[in-house]
């Protein structure tokens, strides 16, 4: 299989979350097919959904993989495993999360994987650091720039880059 474009996000908001995210991003680039190309910043955000529990840091990579979309969601599932994520309460807390956005321009709706990931387009936590590696990146079902997607968020979700959130 010929190389691909992958953007994998990436989230923790238990116990040392840089740590599980510069891990989890080591133990992908150790995947025979995974090389990680770049990294986003680091971004301190709000919870999505479930409000009451701790504050996410996220980021994005730019991967270039031959693994097919179904072999990179179980490479990504492997690390969430290796690294004590549990899966609870939906939108719930966890020590590590990893979401294929985007695999190319290839569009996947199936009961496994669905790419693009569906509820992105409405997250800023997830626009931001697409617009830091690749603001012209075109969304394949929108058919719209990550610009464009950015300009029309209806809720800007509080991101911050990790380090600068203001302490109440």
């Amino acid at each position: 299989m010929s190389d691909k474009i992958a953007y994998i996000g990436i989230g923790s908001n238990l116990g040392d979350r840089l740590g599980y995210i510069q891990q989890s991003v080591t133990m992908l680039s150790s995947f025979d097919g995974i090389d990680v190309l770049e990294t986003s910043g680091f971004y301190e955000t709000e919870p999505y959904g479930f409000k009451e529990q701790n504050w996410f840091v996220n980021a994005i990579i730019k991967i270039k993989t031959t693994l097919l979309p179904i072999d990179l969601l179980h490479a990504c599932q492997s690390v969430e495993e290796k690294l004590g994520r549990v899966r609870g309460k939906k939108w719930g807390p966890r020590t590590i999360d990893l979401d294929i956005l985007f695999y190319d321009d290839l569009v996947v709706n199936s009961d496994i994987l669905t790419i693009p990931h569906p509820g992105m387009k409405d997250r800023a936590y997830c626009i931001v650091p697409m617009l830091e590696l690749d603001e012209n990146f075109i969304h394949p079902v929108l058919k719209k720039t990550m610009l464009q997607i950015h300009s029309e968020l209806e809720s800007v979700d509080e991101v911050f880059l990790y380090g600068t959130r203001p302490v109440n």
